[in-house]
């Protein structure tokens, strides 16, 4: 064996020895409504991760979403907004598993119009927030820009269950290519009343029945009723005088 081909055999496996496989899984899920409903799930970390995680205190539930939206308004995009979930609790050390929670809105990312003969909404929504790369430890990190870049016009049309039974349609892509993780896919759930769904690159639009409150603005009695305010603020203004 030449000497050459000695040293760069001996490299590679001094590489191979330093490479420590993170068979995690990773899973999103965005659920549409007038707002996203956002959840990460990293499982099955390993100890050396989930605990550099964890010990470095540089990760916490405000992380994953303030990177997105500082990366969106990089790009321009000023009517952005986030809240907390309901789960404040991120890590569960038995699992080894991380699970983080928020919500995220405005108008740069989800907007409507109303048909004014039939009162549905159309929604346009934009997805391509979800690229973006995570640092989870100085030696370990997630590019999601990466793992789904593909448009979202790409992925699998399906339906959705969720725990109450209730199915949605949506938009569902695993990534193939994932190096040392195990799985990563991610889910964008519409509502269960969405008709007309289509995606053309990273934008998803689809209608909604009408909602109450367009319903009754746009009713005849809301006039007739502000009407019958007016006339009865004025008699009670008489008789008071």
């Amino acid at each position: 064996m030449k000497r050459s081909t000695l040293i760069v055999s001996l490299f590679t496996l001094l590489l191979a020895g330093f490479v420590v496989p993170v068979n995690a899984s990773v899973s999103v899920e965005g659920s549409i409504n007038d707002n996203f409903y956002v959840v990460y799930n990293l499982e099955s970390l390993n100890s050396t991760i989930y605990d550099g995680v964890k010990t470095n205190q540089q990760f916490n539930i405000s992380t994953i979403p303030t990177i997105i939206v500082k990366n969106l308004e990089n790009q321009g995009y000023k009517q952005v907004k986030w809240g907390f979930g309901p789960q404040t609790d991120i890590f569960n050390d038995t699992a080894r598993a991380i699970h983080v929670s928020f919500y995220l809105g405005g108008l740069d990312l989800i907007s409507f119009i109303i048909n004014r003969t039939t009162m549905r909404r159309t929604y346009q929504v934009k997805t391509d927030w979800r690229k973006f790369q995570l640092n989870l430890t100085s030696s370990f990190s997630i590019d999601f820009a990466k793992y789904f870049a593909a448009p979202v016009a790409e992925w699998q049309k399906t339906d959705y269950t969720d725990n109450r039974g209730n199915k949605h349609p949506a938009y569902y892509y695993k990534a193939n290519e994932t190096s040392f993780l195990d799985a990563m896919s991610f889910y964008f759930i519409l509502p269960a009343t969405a008709t007309n769904t289509q995606a053309e690159a990273d934008t998803i639009t689809f209608e909604v029945p009408p909602y109450f409150e367009d319903v009754f603005l746009n009713s005849p009695f809301l006039i007739l009723a502000v009407l019958i305010v007016v006339i009865i603020i004025v008699l009670i203004y008489r008789r008071v005088r």
